[in-house]
């Protein structure tokens, strides 16, 4: 029996016992200025710090975010030790990077993978009440690649962080007729 749900080119037709216990633990993303950003992941979409960690030696601080409900928090401990074993044991965390200075650098920028040469694309947030969230984003100034009213795909939007990466936002329930309706 196939690991998978779905058929694919390369897809490797079971699951190898040594990656047995794996997690895709986080995805990194570079930022200029932590104020801003750490406010935007905070504010804007609701994120939790859970670790922060600085390396004064090498010049850089991680900030790793979660989405956590509020039942939640209790279940994170107040010691740094156990709450980087938690953190690094996770699934679905935002690592920022801040390289130190780079807030007071007016010619630093970091590519969003969307401009050419492409790469790196986005990521993903899904909620509840799509326009409503929407809604919300327009009233806090965020700034829209796409809203759910523009383009052949109606159901989801893109929004920007403020060093320009690239945030899908979708509701779930709403994506399989929208989804469907694109498919050959």
């Amino acid at each position: 029996m196939s690991q998978h749900f779905e058929a694919a080119p390369g897809l490797h037709p079971s699951k190898d016992p040594a990656t047995q216990g794996f997690v895709f633990n986080q995805t990194m993303l570079r930022i200029k200025d932590p104020e801003i950003t750490l406010d935007f992941y905070t504010r804007v979409l609701g994120m939790t710090l859970v670790r922060k960690l600085d390396f004064p030696e090498m010049h850089f601080t991680l900030f790793f975010l979660a989405s956590l409900e509020e039942q939640d928090l209790a279940n994170w401990s107040q010691d740094a030790a156990e709450r980087t074993v938690q953190t690094f044991s996770r699934p679905a965390m935002l690592e920022l990077t801040w390289n130190w200075g780079t807030e007071s650098d007016e010619q630093c920028q970091y590519h969003n993978g969307n401009e050419e040469p492409k790469g790196f694309g986005h990521i993903g947030f899904a909620v509840p009440d799509l326009d409503a969230a929407c809604a919300r984003f327009t009233e806090l100034g965020v700034a829209f690649v796409k809203r759910p009213e523009d383009g052949k795909m109606n159901d989801i939007a893109f929004i920007r962080d403020p060093d320009g990466y690239w945030i899908e936002i979708f509701e779930p329930a709403r994506l399989p007729k929208g989804l469907e309706s694109h498919l050959g």
